[in-house]
């Protein structure tokens, strides 16, 4: 799953930690390979035409094409590097999101007030997650799959739910 939960006690009780990010299906090192596989099939059809002019002709949009793939995969791993992270204590909730670019949105509320939410039409991916307390909703996972996001939710209410216990009871 593409996220992972951590639990640390302090003097004041147990804090736990969320940290999400999108999935990654494709690695580095099989990107590369990728790259290397798309433009040694695509240069295939130009081995006939070595030495003629029609090569000169084609080569270009063929490596423009093998261009555009390694683009859009480089795009893809940009976006990849948006993460959030939430923690989770006896007095506070505190969510920071930082988007690929490095900005960072903060939403924080009293652990008490806390409250999960699963929209399960409705919201811009089936079975949507929020967050809301203080007066605000926030989404949390959206970028997760549709399973990922029902498995969040219940370990999300859980979290929730043993922080606005009272402590020692």
């Amino acid at each position: 799953m593409p996220y992972e939960w951590s639990a640390s006690t302090d003097p004041g009780g147990t804090v736990r930690r969320l940290h999400l990010w999108p999935h990654r299906s494709l690695p580095r090192r099989g990107f590369a390979a990728f790259i290397l596989a798309t433009f040694t099939l695509i240069t295939i059809p130009l081995y006939p035409l070595l030495g003629t002019i029609v090569l000169w002709g084609l080569l270009p949009f063929l490596l423009l094409a093998v261009a555009g793939v390694w683009w859009g995969l480089e795009q893809s791993y940009r976006d990849a590097r948006l993460n959030e992270d939430l923690t989770i204590d006896a007095e506070q909730i505190r969510l920071t999101r930082t988007d690929p670019r490095g900005a960072t949105q903060e939403w924080e509320c009293e652990s008490y007030w806390a409250r999960a939410t699963m929209h399960e039409t409705g919201g811009p991916v089936p079975h949507y997650v929020t967050l809301s307390g203080k007066g605000r909703e926030v989404e949390i996972g959206a970028f997760l799959s549709e399973d990922e996001r029902k498995a969040l939710y219940g370990e999300l209410s859980d979290a929730l739910r043993r922080a606005a216990q009272p402590q020692g009871g």
